[in-house]
């Protein structure tokens, strides 16, 4: 039965919600709008009072894809939003801040996505996930992904006739380098002589600079770097990367405000060197990631470089094993990035340890504001938080954030 319901608010997946709760996708707050309720969820969605806030989806794909969630909307609208998300999280756990404006990357700036590839009875089928379905919607049109970006999806197509399973769908991650298009496939075929050869050849044929197959290199025609400051690293297949470079040298600028002057630094969950190896520059870095494959590749990076000061790696399970208050006695300065679980256990040690400043890059909300926490409960400031939205048209929302112990914050 068709019911009507007036979206209250955005949830943080950037469903509308009514009353109930109601979560009715694509929506906005003020809305008045009709559908059939399934469970919790509104579908055969109607929108009968539209919001100011509504906009006509710049994407043609946007409809049927979903690789975004936001595009009915007015970019001030979700700029806000997102603020007010971080906002919110901080309120939540008693804090607050300066909030600065948000930073947001351009359309089309997107250097790695994921595109699932299919074998179909005519050849493939290729794109992004439609919202909580498999059913692959094909985005020719993407206005997420950099032009030469896009360009890799025919290379995915090619891999998939080559080595996908009409019964699977492949996962092809595309990153751009500095070298060309640096490709990783999960779910193909087992490897056997013939297949390789002929992914090999594929490989040479579309000039990529890397292919990996289920984790093992088959080609590499150039190793595909990544610039951090000075610095060319080769990331192991797959790694993870910052979504765009603007908003990765947004984050970069922030952290390097916070930790200015240091001349001793900790980088946890330090990747490949996306803040050591550009805060090389000023200070000592000692750069501790759970995976080894990226130290060493940031190690690399660190060597072959030119006017650095000196770059120290650890490979550890900082969940498991987070640095102590007494490795880190002479730190001036801590770097944080941690995955969305953030950094429960690390942050418990740093507020004992008493390091000065704390630079925190999050791509969560809610677990920043519950570390946040424990750090002002410890007599930390929260001093500034950057948004930082490089997941346009996304719930997705990342941030850097300035800490410094209260007696010291002038």
């Amino acid at each position: 039965m068709t019911q009507q319901y007036t979206i209250a608010r955005l949830g943080h997946q950037g469903d509308g919600i009514a009353d109930g709760p109601i979560f009715a996708p694509r929506t906005l707050p003020g809305e008045i709008v009709t559908g059939t309720v399934d469970g919790q969820q509104l579908t055969d969605i109607r929108i009968e009072t539209p919001s100011d806030d509504r906009v006509k989806p710049p994407c043609r794909h946007y409809k049927a894809c979903g690789g975004c969630q936001l595009q009915h909307a007015s970019d001030s609208f979700v700029a806000d939003w997102k603020v007010d998300v971080v906002r919110a999280a901080l309120a939540a756990q008693g804090l607050d801040g300066e909030m600065r404006p948000i930073h947001i990357s351009a359309p089309r700036s997107r250097r790695r996505a994921t595109i699932a590839v299919r074998r179909t009875k005519k050849g493939t089928l290729s794109g992004f996930h439609g919202r909580a379905s498999d059913v692959i919607t094909e985005i020719p049109d993407c206005h997420l992904l950099a032009p030469e970006l896009l360009a890799g999806i025919p290379v995915a197509e090619a891999l998939a006739l080559l080595g996908g399973s009409r019964k699977g769908v492949l996962a092809v991650t595309l990153t751009l380098s500095g070298t060309g298009l640096d490709v990783s496939v999960q779910g193909g075929k087992p490897l056997d002589g013939p297949l390789e050869a002929a992914l090999a050849q594929a490989a040479e044929q579309h000039g990529l600079a890397r292919l990996a197959w289920d984790g093992e290199v088959l080609a590499m025609r150039n190793p595909p770097y990544q610039r951090f400051g000075p610095a060319k690293v080769t990331p192991p297949p797959g790694s993870f990367l910052q979504a765009t470079k603007d908003g990765e040298e947004a984050l970069l600028a922030a952290v390097q405000e916070v930790v200015a002057g240091s001349k001793r630094l900790v980088d946890l969950f330090a990747g490949c060197g996306t803040f050591s190896l550009p805060l090389a520059a000023d200070a000592e870095v000692h750069a501790v990631e759970g995976e080894k494959a990226m130290t060493q590749a940031l190690d690399h990076g660190w060597r072959m470089a030119q006017g650095l000061k000196r770059v120290t790696t650890e490979a550890r399970d900082l969940f498991r094993r987070p640095l102590m208050p007494d490795e880190l006695r002479k730190v001036d300065a801590v770097v944080l990035d941690p995955p969305r679980a953030g950094a429960e256990a690390q942050v418990a040690e740093l507020a004992q340890a008493q390091v000065p400043v704390i630079a925190y890059v999050s791509c969560n909300p809610v677990t920043f504001a519950r570390d946040a926490k424990t750090l002002v409960a410890a007599g930390y400031m929260l001093n500034w938080v950057q948004v930082v939205d490089q997941f346009r048209w996304s719930a997705h929302t990342e941030l850097a954030a300035s800490f410094t112990l209260s007696h010291i914050s002038g």
